[in-house]
């Protein structure tokens, strides 16, 4: 079965963020993701992460002003600059956590006459930063994830093929597809089938319930059928959780124990 990694800027909000890691450990997970860890000296969460044997996945490169619903910038026509330092931030924090995999972040249009610039924006920041990062540091992948308008209205990228025809314009070896199985139900109403109908492998996996965006245990989509399908076409890559625990972290982690079981 799939080697699971835990979210801990939303699992394990009971402790300290620095914390979290060995918290994380404990109860089963073999790695994480942190979705901005900027705010945290890169040295402290290395620590941290070394001291629980958990390694960093994933992380995000930086969303801007989230309470201004600014999700990232690398398809925002105007903010190459920013995009590039930012993008420059981010693989200096990968580095330093020893993150196999960095998301880059589309960003929120303000408009819709901006669709086409704004792809044009995207294909050539991401090309750029496909070559930075393989500059700088070679075994760093990067990765693109469409995310369902309900819950983040105008995020530039929302749908499987696009993502797709990109990566192939693109077609750069370190730049893959990100899936997270709780947007693709909410995209597409039908997670496992959108799974199926993937022409390239993704390189990494999220999930979480539906509705709800709570533990992967009930809900609209089959998660031990799910993840039975991820094996039997050989993904070999990490499955994240990513979701808003019910209660506490450890009371919702039955469906960890059930997918190891498997």
């Amino acid at each position: 079965m799939p080697r699971f990694a835990a979210n801990l800027s939303l699992l394990f909000t009971e402790c300290a963020p620095l914390d979290r890691f060995k918290a994380a450990r404990a109860a089963g997970f073999q790695g994480c993701e942190l979705l901005f860890p900027y705010d945290h000296a890169a040295a402290d969460l290395a620590q941290a992460a070394e001291a629980a044997a958990l390694p960093v996945v994933l992380i995000n490169t930086p969303g801007g002003n989230w309470a201004g619903r600014e999700r990232g910038v690398a398809a925002i026509r105007g903010c190459e600059a920013r995009f590039r330092d930012e993008f420059d931030q981010a693989l200096a924090m990968a580095g330093a956590l020893g993150a196999g995999l960095l998301h880059v972040l589309a960003g929120v249009l303000t408009g819709l006459a901006e669709g086409a610039a704004a792809r044009a924006t995207y294909v050539d920041n991401l090309r750029w930063a496909a070559a930075q990062a393989a500059t700088c540091n070679p075994a760093l992948r990067l990765t693109i994830e469409p995310i369902n308008g309900h819950d983040m209205p105008g995020y530039f990228l929302q749908d499987f093929a696009e993502a797709q025809a990109i990566l192939a314009e693109i077609a750069a070896p370190n730049l893959g597809l990100q899936f997270d199985a709780y947007h693709a139900q909410r995209i597409t109403g039908d997670a496992r089938a959108a799974w199926d109908d993937l022409e390239m492998m993704p390189l990494h996996v999220q999930v979480a319930g539906v509705p709800g965006r709570h533990e992967p245990q009930s809900g609209e989509i089959d998660y031990p059928a799910f993840f039975t399908q991820l094996e039997t076409r050989g993904y070999a890559g990490w499955v994240s959780g990513e979701y808003h625990p019910k209660r506490s972290t450890t009371e919702g982690l039955g469906w960890l124990r059930e997918a190891s079981r498997g």
